[in-house]
């Protein structure tokens, strides 16, 4: 549906509408888009296609987008936003992606939906597990070592250097920290090695709530 034309060639973006082809920024930032390329609708599944398709035809993408002289930015997806309790939208994808560029993180998923901050849920890299543990006097085979103190507070302090360049509201104030990485057989990964968000929540439930359970 779009198209970065050489004379006007903006990596950063997905390019500006093929001829023909309409575009415009709906609720929550979502990119709707109309045009032949459209499809009529799912085979057989009317209300499938009543939550895709408006009755005038615009198709719901999604996507999160912005649309600057002409070209179109996509910045995340609908699905994946998290709403804190001041009404702040936090598309937890881009966080998690940023706090992930530490290699002391294998894999991170960022909550906080409806709360006052964001917490997130950090499978360490076992390899170096060992090491920070007795930097910090830990017994690396100790589960309870995964849940000092002080640990915590700079492993908060290490995300908030990932972060930075993130809106103030998007800032992770507590973790829990795990070293069972999330995995295909036990039912936390797709086929295609993409995190189950829900699955995730709800086998961490228990520390979401511990996480969250000082606030009033």
């Amino acid at each position: 549906m779009s198209f970065n034309p050489l004379q006007d060639n903006i990596p950063e973006s997905v390019g500006v509408p093929i001829r023909g082809i309409q575009v415009r920024i709906g609720a929550d930032d979502e990119l709707l888009v109309k045009g032949n390329n459209v499809m009529q609708g799912y085979w057989n599944n009317h209300a499938a296609t009543t939550k895709i398709l408006t009755h005038d035809g615009w198709l719901h993408t999604g996507d999160q987008a912005h649309i600057e002289n002409g070209h179109i930015y996509i910045t995340g997806r609908i699905k994946d936003i998290l709403v804190l309790s001041n009404g702040e939208k936090v598309p937890p994808g881009d966080l998690e992606t940023a706090i992930a560029m530490d290699p002391l993180f294998e894999q991170v998923l960022v909550v906080g939906e409806g709360q006052s901050h964001l917490s997130a849920l950090l499978v360490l890299n076992a390899d170096l597990w060992g090491g920070l543990a007795r930097e910090y006097g830990l017994d690396p085979d100790g589960p309870q070592s995964l849940e000092d103190a002080q640990l915590h507070k700079d492993i908060v302090k290490r995300i908030r250097l990932a972060l930075k360049d993130f809106p103030g509201y998007a800032k992770v104030r507590r973790v829990t920290l795990t070293l069972e990485p999330w995995s295909i057989e036990n039912g936390l990964l797709t086929p295609t090695m993409k995190v189950k968000r829900k699955k995730v929540v709800e086998r961490y439930q228990e520390h979401i709530q511990a996480m969250y359970a000082f606030e009033g």
